[in-house]
């Protein structure tokens, strides 16, 4: 695939959601302005964080931590601005609450998804042991390591279905963009304004994971976004700095955006033709080296998915909190408090399968 010379950004269909959010003339209040500004600021500093200073950060599994972990905090700061805003669930209107439900939804199908990713690759670090095992011993042993690698190409090469339907999952949320009219609420107004920010950020953040751990450089998203949010500059420079080294990398015909996986596999092939066909026992040296890299770097993508594990799960448990708390607020008609934390061990138990 040829890199081109400009990203493809087209415009979003839903056009400019800031006509329905603050129409001309709207009036917001002092207090509701600094709140409004205080969470669009702070989420400017959050997006701005997760621009790296050097391009070999990105989509390593490090940076993909740091960037799930922003999204928690992106998630958790509406919840609190929410709060802050005194808004009662009673007076959200239904539309906002579908919405809010519907995509809260698929971004739990999408955490899901990711965690399912996880752990298949996590899977893939049991063949490598195997084949480290048996790499110190006779011609036999070389065989059963070779065979072991076999195992670990075949079983990283295959799909995830799960993950394929998250590029379905994104272009809906894409569309649900496009939000609800608000009438006469200036806390609504707020409310929808800041919920399309947090919007924005999670289609943005969630197509990097679906495009890195797929290697589909076509299907990233590139959003448009209104010039007069107080975090726009800083979210279109790290759109336009990840997408861009996304597909240089896709376009260069590695194997995977992933870093920690793509090194594992570059020692894979290293490795695989010293064992191939026996050893010579001028080539044990070189074994020893190939065979210590490959350790070295196959811990590195362990310990990495295991961290990335545990913030997918964070993400998953505040979405699902945040579900929680609503419903049971529409369920006993009270204000939005603090989140109920729900029996959620069997949606639990998806993330692992």
């Amino acid at each position: 695939m040829s890199l081109p010379q400009e990203p493809h950004r087209p415009h979003l269909r839903f056009g400019n959601p800031f006509k329905m959010i603050l129409p001309k003339g709207s009036y917001l209040s002092p207090k509701l302005l600094t709140l409004l500004n205080s969470f669009e600021e702070t989420l400017a500093g959050r997006l701005k964080s997760l621009k790296p200073g050097d391009k070999e950060d990105i989509l390593g599994l490090s940076w993909m931590k740091q960037a799930m972990s922003t999204l928690c905090a992106i998630h958790t700061d509406v919840k609190a601005l929410v709060t802050d805003l005194e808004l009662p669930v009673s007076d959200w209107d239904e539309k906002w609450i579908g919405v809010y439900l519907d995509n809260s939804l698929k971004m739990l199908d999408m955490c899901i998804a990711y965690s399912s990713e996880i752990s298949r690759l996590s899977q893939g670090h049991l063949y490598i042991q195997c084949s480290l095992h048996n790499l110190d011993g006779s011609s036999t042993q070389f065989m059963k390591a070779r065979s072991s690698l076999d195992g670990w190409k075949q079983h990283i090469n295959s799909k995830n279905q799960r993950l394929e339907n998250c590029f379905a999952i994104l272009d809906r949320l894409t569309e649900s963009l496009n939000l609800p009219k608000i009438k006469n609420s200036a806390k609504g107004k707020v409310l929808m304004r800041s919920m399309y920010g947090v919007r924005v950020a999670t289609v943005l953040i969630c197509s990097i994971f679906a495009v890195t751990f797929s290697g589909s450089a076509a299907k990233l998203k590139d959003l448009q976004v209104h010039e007069t949010c107080l975090w726009t500059e800083a979210f279109v420079d790290l759109q336009d700095y990840v997408s861009g080294e996304i597909r240089s990398i896709c376009s260069g015909g590695k194997f995977t955006a992933l870093k920690e996986l793509e090194a594992v596999d570059v020692s894979v092939k290293k490795i695989y033709p010293v064992i191939q066909d026996g050893i010579d026992p001028i080539d044990l040296e070189q074994l020893e080296l190939l065979t210590t890299d490959l350790t070295k770097k196959t811990e590195k993508l362990s310990e990495g998915l295991d961290l990335l594990a545990n913030e997918a799960d964070k993400f998953f448990q505040i979405l699902l909190t945040g579900r929680d708390a609503l419903l049971c607020n529409l369920r006993v008609g009270s204000a939005v408090t603090k989140p109920v934390q729900p029996n959620n061990n069997n949606v639990h138990k998806q993330m692992v399968k």
